[in-house]
């Protein structure tokens, strides 16, 4: 049993913990949080042992009626592997908690690359991770454009990857991010630092990418060509990315156009939070011409990189191989969506939902 601690319980570090806590060969140890809000109480109702992340705030968890079983250090201390949810650049200040414990430790993407000997996604490179001290599991976006490359890849070789971004504002938390009026290029120079993410992963990679903000909250939009190295149908593609447990093929004629009908899709269908842990491809975008494909992807920001964590978790202890593992963590999170639903069918408790005509 790998015993794991997340420190931050925010918007990933939630889910992380519902992750790490429905799986069979993990224990959480417990969460850290800075401050006694309503996610602290949710993760004491949950049942989760509640430590303080700043040691010199816990008498105020007690003032606000939050039991806390300790402060982060030994939380660190009592893990076998933390998992780092904490905002960006907080994660490496992080580090040296970790070092001074021995103990291994898991970042998101929001911090620079070189906090990690490797950065990580389960479909492209588990196998860079296994026995590693420290991983970053890359972002969101990037996270997305790994799990399409990867099995292009394989199957036809990638010449060139050209995407551009269209990205949410903020999560649907971030009021201090809005309301907005306005379409940012973002970054303005060429290419985003997108690119040389996906090339953490794919170190050979030529790839460029731009990037837009607009004022949205629910997801990122990716509109991807890429060149492949042989001629290929896009019937072919379609196949190639249906077979892809964390891909999802949108079919025709769900009348789903766009990432509102999206969540209002997972939320119907009883997913935890509304959450979309695959890609979202809408199936009629895929096409060929020669040898480039186009088409266009919606990545659910907060919660995409949730079963990369989990992975994570196994590589590094070496507990089990990519296959497993992925299958593993699909089956307990609840991961795949299967055929042509009148609903999402998830193998461990096979939520349906009806989709009602317009």
């Amino acid at each position: 049993m790998i015993r794991v601690g997340v420190n931050g319980y925010g918007t990933i570090g939630k889910r992380v913990a519902d992750a790490v806590d429905s799986q069979p060969d993990m224990e959480l140890v417990g969460v850290a949080k800075t401050q006694p809000n309503f996610e602290a109480h949710t993760a004491v109702e949950r049942g989760y042992d509640m430590y303080a992340a700043i040691p010199d705030r816990a008498p105020l968890f007690a003032e606000a009626g939050v039991e806390i079983a300790g402060v982060v250090d030994e939380l660190v201390a009592d893990a076998d592997i933390i998992v780092d949810c904490t905002p960006s650049g907080i994660g490496a200040e992080n580090k040296s908690l970790y070092e001074s414990h021995d103990t291994p430790a898991i970042f998101q993407g929001g911090e620079d690359a070189d906090v990690a000997e490797v950065s990580f996604n389960a479909r492209a490179n588990f196998d860079e991770c296994v026995g590693a001290d420290y991983a970053r599991v890359v972002s969101c976006n990037t996270t997305g454009l790994s799990r399409v490359i990867a099995p292009l890849e394989e199957a036809y070789g990638v010449e060139k990857v050209r995407a551009t971004l269209v990205r949410r504002g903020g999560d649907p938390a971030q009021n201090s991010r809005g309301p907005i009026n306005d379409i940012l290029p973002n970054p303005i120079e060429i290419p985003s630092h997108h690119g040389p993410d996906v090339q953490t992963i794919f170190p050979n990679l030529d790839i460029d990418t731009l990037g837009l903000k607009v004022p949205a909250t629910l997801m990122h939009v990716h509109s991807l060509n890429v060149t492949l190295e042989s001629d290929v149908t896009a019937a072919h593609v379609r196949q190639l990315l249906e077979d892809e447990g964390r891909v999802y093929v949108i079919p025709e004629g769900l009348g789903i156009d766009g990432a509102g009908k999206l969540k209002d899709f997972a939320l119907d269908a009883g997913r935890p939070r509304g959450d979309l842990w695959e890609n979202c491809v809408w199936g009629e975008s895929i096409a060929v011409e020669g040898r480039d494909m186009y088409l266009f992807q919606a990545i659910h920001q907060e919660s995409d990189v949730i079963p990369e964590n989990v992975d994570a978790v196994r590589a590094m202890m070496d507990a089990a191989d990519k296959a497993e593992s992925m299958a593993r963590t699909d089956e307990h999170v609840g991961i795949g969506i299967e055929g042509d639903p009148a609903g999402f069918s998830r193998e461990d408790d096979h939520v349906e939902a009806e989709l009602a005509d317009d």
